[in-house]
């Protein structure tokens, strides 16, 4: 299992490198991401950002209803006017939870295990998480989007 890098740890606020294809055929990549994502679910987490394990690369492992996803270069195409609050929680911020407002449904633009680009629609919990996972490649940790709800 690997270490969780937790809040304030300057990585958290760094924007992630884009990773290559060089990157992503690398045998070590594929320990990597194997790594990531059982820290992932032994820790109960829904998704977990490569700079919370301390790599400042844009990858992201997510539980899907158990099956794990891998996203690499995630980039959001499309957001959804709609949005909506819930209650979220950060495994590199531990035991807090805030309400956090964020779009119901997004278009995704990522590279799979094989290098090729993808798109994926989606909504709910996932599009949550994804959103939330893809802040962390960019700096932006749940709790800068915290909200007071009346």
């Amino acid at each position: 299992m690997l270490p969780i890098i937790t809040h304030p740890n300057p990585i958290l606020r760094q924007k992630a490198r884009e990773l290559t294809r060089e990157d992503i055929l690398n045998p070590k990549f594929k320990k990597l991401m194997a790594d990531m994502a059982e820290t992932m679910l032994k820790k109960d987490g829904f998704g977990l950002a490569a700079p919370q394990i301390n790599q400042s690369i844009r990858l992201v492992t997510v539980n899907n209803n158990g099956e794990i996803a891998v996203f690499l270069n995630p980039k959001i195409l499309k957001k959804s006017w709609r949005k909506n609050i819930a209650e979220e929680g950060c495994l590199s911020i531990p035991n807090v939870f805030l309400p956090i407002k964020r779009h119901s449904t997004i278009t995704l633009e990522f590279l799979n295990l094989a290098g090729d680009k993808q798109i994926l629609k989606t909504k709910d919990l996932l599009a949550r998480v994804l959103q939330h996972e893809i802040d962390h490649l960019d700096g932006i940790l749940f709790i800068d989007k915290a909200e007071k709800i009346n």
